[in-house]
């Protein structure tokens, strides 16, 4: 049947992401070529492990180890954990636990797949009420391959970051909501998102974190612009979402950005004094939350905030000039959003070259 099909299509579509991913990525699951891989001082002796961490031992006594962590910020955080490992018959369980949670709240990120996955089955099913409220049953399917692949690449702190983008998107899209489908220019489905909104919004997000993963450089880059780009594409939509959400509900006049001819609220390309000052919030928002745990700098919020800005109001401009128009049917507001946040992160990224 049709549904079986599409069933099928998203499941095919979700296996070939993660394949993708744990292809493109297998480099910082090798310690010898990932620099940033964790290094572990056991007894003043350096010891890589692929989880990260060093290798645990059946000791009955608490093991006293630190682990440095190249952050974002290019210093050092020193962190000093003391588990405890139980010496119980065939602990093997209990070592491979331990292992395996240090690895999957690794600071820098780089966790082995299967246990990204099998946190974000985990942590979407306990959210499933929730989340069925924010998204169809397919856009679920995919948040779930999305949050796999950020967890694999940037761990905990980048995995938050996008689940915050989610639900402050969510919240705002929410603002008079009821007025906004009786003027016609609410969000379809209830403001649930599918598929097309998962990937249109954090497809850009997704290729800066995979980048980031690979190394201290990639592509002659720093990975830290790589977390700029990656959080300026998520505030970039957030800015969007922002403006265009309290803009539909709030302003009063709002005006193409092009010709600055009065046009009704919700047409595209169009603007507002009360969207605008909303897009400045919401595009400072994440950068506050990445710069919190590390993933950017002070000088990176304002460079991702800037960004986001002038990302979002390039996004207006292409509402207006060419989205919807002869010949360009193909432009959909998904790829419009992709585009969108793509600029937000080369703006970013660019700047961050020569600024930071």
């Amino acid at each position: 049947s049709r549904a079986k099909m599409t069933l099928s299509c998203h499941f095919l579509l979700i296996s070939a992401i993660l394949f993708m991913t744990t292809t493109t990525t297998s480099a910082f699951l090798n310690p010898i070529v990932s620099p940033r891989r964790a290094m572990t001082t056991i007894g003043g002796g350096d010891v890589s492990s692929q989880f990260g961490c060093s290798p645990m031992t059946t000791n009955s006594k608490s093991q006293s180890f630190k682990t440095n962590t190249i952050i974002s910020n290019k210093k050092r955080i020193r962190s000093t954990l003391n588990p405890t490992i139980l010496n119980l018959s065939g602990g093997g369980g209990m070592e491979l636990i331990a292992t395996a949670s240090q690895s999957l709240f690794s600071y820098a990120g780089n966790v082995p797949l299967w246990q990204a996955f099998a946190l974000n089955a985990a942590l979407f099913s306990a959210l499933s009420p929730k989340l069925f409220k924010m998204l169809t049953p397919e856009g679920f399917a995919h948040s779930v391959a999305l949050g796999t692949c950020l967890w694999a690449s940037l761990g905990w702190r980048g995995w938050t970051l996008c689940v915050l983008y989610l639900f402050l998107g969510q919240a705002v899209t929410k603002v008079r909501f009821e007025e906004k489908e009786k003027m016609g220019i609410a969000e379809g489905r209830g403001g649930r998102r599918g598929p097309e909104n998962v990937w249109g919004s954090a497809a850009t997000a997704l290729i800066c974190a995979a980048c980031a993963a690979q190394g201290a450089t990639f592509f002659n880059l720093n990975s830290d612009l790589f977390l700029l780009g990656y959080v300026a594409s998520l505030s970039t939509k957030l800015a969007d979402t922002f403006a265009s959400e309290i803009g539909k509900a709030y302003g009063k006049t709002t005006f193409l950005i092009t010709t600055f001819e009065k046009v009704e609220p919700g047409t595209e390309g169009a603007v507002s004094l009360e969207g605008t000052l909303a897009a400045m919030v919401g595009g400072l928002l994440l950068p506050l939350y990445g710069l919190g745990v590390d993933l950017i700098t002070p000088g990176g919020v304002v460079v991702a905030t800037i960004a986001a800005f002038l990302a979002t109001n390039a996004e207006s401009v292409i509402g207006a000039t060419i989205q919807g128009k002869a010949g360009f049917t193909w432009m959909t507001n998904e790829v419009v959003n992709f585009v969108n946040t793509l600029i937000g992160a080369s703006i970013a990224i660019s700047s961050g070259i020569f600024i930071l």
